[in-house]
């Protein structure tokens, strides 16, 4: 599961710095997540680091991209492997 960033996103640049995957990043009027880069941080830590920053939890699950933790630690396991 990718997660993705609502409206409610007030820009306050905390979640970019955490994503240990760079899949964050400003968009043409919020952040957003790039759901070919998301882990839900499987594989770095045991909770998504940008939904325990945010201060509006405005980062839910994406229900377009249900993903089982074993696809998110194959993800993971390809992007680490990637130069």
């Amino acid at each position: 599961m990718a997660l993705i960033i609502t409206d409610e996103c007030i820009n306050c640049d905390v979640c970019e710095p955490e994503c240990p995957n760079a899949a964050i990043s400003m968009g043409p009027e919020i952040y957003q997540i790039d759901p070919d880069r998301c882990t839900e941080c499987v594989g770095h830590f045991n909770e998504p680091q940008c939904r325990q920053v945010c201060p509006v939890e405005c980062i839910p699950v994406d229900p377009a991209r249900i993903e089982t933790r074993e696809q998110l630690m194959q993800r993971f396991e390809r992007l680490i492997s990637t130069p």
